[in-house]
């Protein structure tokens, strides 16, 4: 069309030519809220916007393009035979249960271990197998456990990752504690598929029969930390650049505090959150002069007056979304998620989540 026949056109029509370009038709539409009800209400225009959003290609470009950022979909929580999920956003973004739970075959026992970048790591302790489940695309990743912790079936913890946003590969992190003492860690890269070598660390201090700490790890900047229990308790920290164990002193005891989990920091840096029947504590670690990073409390959450709770009612903490800083905690028969930084909380639907372990990613499907 000339520059002429286009000036003889009305205003609306000459707006519209733009989106005759499906290159830039499909740009515009990338750019969508990353939430479940975008594409289904963008396909509803016409048969061409419909073509555009439910081709395959396209779908995985909307879900690559928003990795960075992704919703809180709901959490998954397991009962051994199946893994349930629970939806946390209200209609029209509320994914259906059935779209993303998944069954174990006859015999199989499965352990969740945590989620992270749409990516749910399970421990299928019958065959002695990871598996790692992409629930939007169903697509399934099984690992075959290294020989080295063959005989180690009790306290598995693992985590799974990506690299980067927009990568395709991932890798499991896997670390168990003997009873010698001694700290084992493994990664296993889907680029390779294979393990890579044995990573062994003893804590510095002595520990009666320790055990990594089942509740998910929390990855901050390159490093993941866990929980180290028995006896004495301490983070246990792995550098996911050097490939090296390390031991962090607590800042609570456990007398004290019975309930506590790392996070990450307002500034990016490792946090943890304790808990007490009524009162949360945000403690950072703060860098001395000569180097040392003791730790300090940071800010202090009064729950029984955010959440009306009981003073004589146990609270304890389900699980930790480390991107949105949402924890999950039970308080008796009830369950809440607070966001730290708001303070907004919300009950969720079901109440019989034991673990919550929070599912991040893009839904596209169901168009």
């Amino acid at each position: 069309m000339s520059s002429e026949e286009a000036e003889m056109l009305p205003p609306a029509a000459v707006a519209a030519l733009p989106l005759d370009d499906d290159n830039l038709l499909s740009e515009i539409l990338l750019r969508l809220p990353p939430l479940p009800s975008s594409l289904p209400r963008a396909s509803a225009v016409c048969r061409r916007w419909r073509s555009l959003a439910s081709d395959p290609a396209f779908s995985r470009r909307f879900r690559l393009h928003h990795r960075r950022n992704p919703p809180l979909l709901g959490c998954f929580y397991g009962d051994y035979h199946q893994i349930h999920f629970e939806p946390t956003l209200e209609p029209p973004n509320r994914v259906p249960p059935r779209r993303l739970s998944l069954q174990a075959d006859v015999g199989d026992r499965f352990w969740p271990l945590g989620s992270r970048h749409g990516l749910v790591l399970i421990f299928n302790e019958t065959r002695l197998q990871f598996l790692v489940w992409d629930p939007v695309t169903g697509h399934q990743h099984c690992i075959a456990i290294p020989r080295e912790f063959d005989r180690i079936k009790a306290g598995i913890s693992g985590a799974v990752l990506r690299s980067a946003a927009r990568d395709i590969h991932f890798k499991v992190v896997l670390a168990v504690a003997n009873d010698d003492n001694t700290v084992l860690a493994s990664v296993y890269s889907s680029e390779t598929r294979v393990w890579g070598n044995l990573i062994t660390s003893i804590p510095f201090w002595k520990f009666f029969r320790p055990k990594v700490c089942t509740q998910p790890a929390v990855l901050v900047g390159d490093s993941l930390y866990w929980i180290l229990r028995g006896g004495s308790e301490c983070i246990l920290e792995f550098d996911l650049q050097s490939e090296s164990l390390a031991f962090i002193q607590m800042p609570v005891d456990r007398i004290n505090v019975p309930c506590y989990t790392p996070m990450r920091a307002d500034d990016g840096e490792l946090g943890l959150l304790s808990l007490t029947f009524t009162t949360a504590q945000l403690w950072k670690r703060k860098i001395d002069c000569d180097g040392t990073a003791p730790w300090g409390v940071a800010r202090t959450i009064e729950l029984d007056k955010l959440l009306s709770l009981d003073s004589g009612e146990p609270t304890w903490i389900q699980g930790f979304a480390e991107d949105k800083n949402l924890v999950s905690l039970c308080a008796g028969n009830s369950n809440f998620t607070v966001q730290l930084e708001s303070l907004e909380f919300k009950k969720p639907s079901n109440p019989r989540m034991d673990r919550y372990f929070p599912f991040e990613s893009v839904y596209a499907a169901g168009i």
